[in-house]
């Protein structure tokens, strides 16, 4: 089960699709919030329910040049919850840690970890109370 990926963007990988139009939705908040997209979203069944250790799990077993370093879940969370709030998980550094993240805020966190600007743990040590990265604060 090879995770698919891209060098310069970020997966979205849908894991709940008891909900369609949910996930178009999804698809539609993180586009618009993002000047130029940095999204692959990828809606394959195979990963229907897929874990965070599963994924761990299939990168740690990739070759070098298949490693995903972090993914965005649309989980059966995010399906249900009324911001759609991705579950990023990294899977280089700390992998299998993981916080939430609301589609407006997506294309911050996927430009920075593309271009090595920032570590996923930054973003993850920012989180508010209830595990959601909202920004820095400093706006």
């Amino acid at each position: 089960m090879a995770l698919p990926g891209h060098d310069e963007f970020s997966l979205v990988l849908r894991t709940d699709f008891s909900d369609d139009a949910a996930w178009e939705a999804v698809c539609a908040e993180t586009d618009a919030a993002e000047e130029f997209s940095t999204a692959v979203f990828v809606g394959d069944p195979r990963f229907a329910g897929v874990s965070v250790q599963a994924l761990v799990e299939e990168d740690a077993a990739a070759d070098d040049d298949e490693k995903v370093f972090h993914v965005f879940l649309a989980d059966a969370f995010t399906m249900a919850d009324a911001e759609h709030r991705l579950l990023a998980v990294d899977l280089a550094d700390e992998p299998g840690r993981t916080f939430r993240v609301p589609p407006a805020w997506f294309s911050d966190i996927s430009v920075n970890l593309g271009i090595a600007n920032m570590d996923f743990a930054e973003f993850a040590d920012s989180v508010d109370g209830s595990g959601t990265y909202r920004g820095f604060g400093d706006d």
